[in-house]
């Protein structure tokens, strides 16, 4: 088990573009592991993408199963390379960020989605993912685009103080 770190803005990684990963190897697979075990030690966390454990690839992993705002859920998912198909009906939402744990903000997202990527035991895996879970593919894949939630904010006054429960 490997937990790494969680970088956070300003760090330089997080704004760049990730390079594909390719055809899924040990490193590919060994990324994978390390981002569900990091994904897992982490309260909370439902997706965390590559670029946020200091890895420029287009990898991400997530699960959103027990959350209350999702409705659909294919559980845990290791996505590398993934493409958006298409995406339906924008709905704005507030979202946080491991990389800005100080702040959450209002985003419009998807709340349809249909994406393609490659699993870590090489299938090619296409999902239709709705409501929260379409959210947390699109924040993922913002990240491989080195964009973060706050780059999409809706408006001036729509980026918040994050809330800490006790």
């Amino acid at each position: 088990m490997t937990v790494r770190p969680v970088l956070r803005l300003p760090e330089p990684v997080l704004k760049e573009v990730a390079q594909p990963v390719g055809p899924v190897d040990d490193d590919a697979r060994r990324l994978a592991e390390d981002l569900v075990d990091t994904m897992r030690a982490s309260p909370a966390c439902v997706g965390l993408a590559a670029p946020q454990i200091g890895v420029a690839r287009r990898a991400f992993a997530m699960d959103v199963t027990g959350h209350r705002k999702a409705r659909s859920c294919h559980g845990l998912l290791v996505l590398f390379d993934p493409e958006v198909l298409l995406a339906h009906g924008p709905v704005v939402a507030r979202e946080g960020c491991m990389s800005v744990p100080e702040l959450t903000g209002d985003v419009a997202r998807a709340s349809l989605l249909v994406v393609r990527g490659t699993a870590p035991d090489c299938t090619d895996r296409v999902l239709q993912v709705d409501a929260f879970e379409a959210r947390a593919v699109l924040h993922e894949i913002d990240h491989l685009d080195g964009l973060l939630f706050l780059d999409r904010v809706v408006s001036a006054d729509g980026v918040f103080p994050r809330k800490v429960y006790r």
